[in-house]
């Protein structure tokens, strides 16, 4: 009976996540018979409440590519510390060609950011926030350099904690 009071809690914590898709591409292979599409999907899952992920997925189907997406971005979900409504600390993050400046913000001033990491920063709950692109626009490297950021974000405790500080 316990595996059964178990899953709903776990359907109850899917059903709060909200998909956004937020990149598609279509390819294209010149074959004897025509043209032979596949697709790939960049897709984000979040609770806008400080739980955020994302997934990359290929198939020969948009629809494939999507739901394989969506798994998984729930697969990788991560937390996102937050102090008040934005970021503990500035950062500048760089993932491959991409390099992303953030910066906290006083309550009100809102999420300014470009389209992707705009929608990633929103799904992770942070209301205001000032986010930069340095670098690369190609949409994948950008949402890897936004996680990145989000994982080495530490709130005041943890730092103090680091440093042997009592809070």
């Amino acid at each position: 009976m316990a595996k059964n009071n178990d899953s709903p809690k776990k359907e109850k914590n899917e059903s709060d996540l909200t998909e956004k898709v937020l990149f598609v591409n279509r390819c294209s292979k010149v074959a004897k018979g025509g043209r032979r599409f596949s697709f790939s999907a960049l897709i984000l899952v979040g609770n806008g409440n400080g739980l955020v992920g994302y997934g990359f997925a290929k198939a020969n189907e948009l629809t494939d590519a999507i739901r394989k997406g969506g798994e998984a971005a729930r697969k990788n979900l991560i937390a996102c510390p937050v102090e008040g409504t934005t970021i503990p600390h500035e950062l500048m993050v760089h993932w491959d060609g991409a390099a992303i400046l953030f910066k906290p913000t006083p309550k009100g001033s809102g999420v300014v950011a470009g389209s992707k990491v705009r929608a990633v920063l929103e799904m992770a709950g942070i209301k205001d926030v000032t986010a930069k692109s340095l670098g690369s626009s190609n949409p994948i490297n950008q949402v890897k350099a936004t996680f990145n950021a989000i994982e080495q974000l530490s709130t005041r405790d943890e730092i103090k904690q680091r440093r042997g500080r009592e809070s």
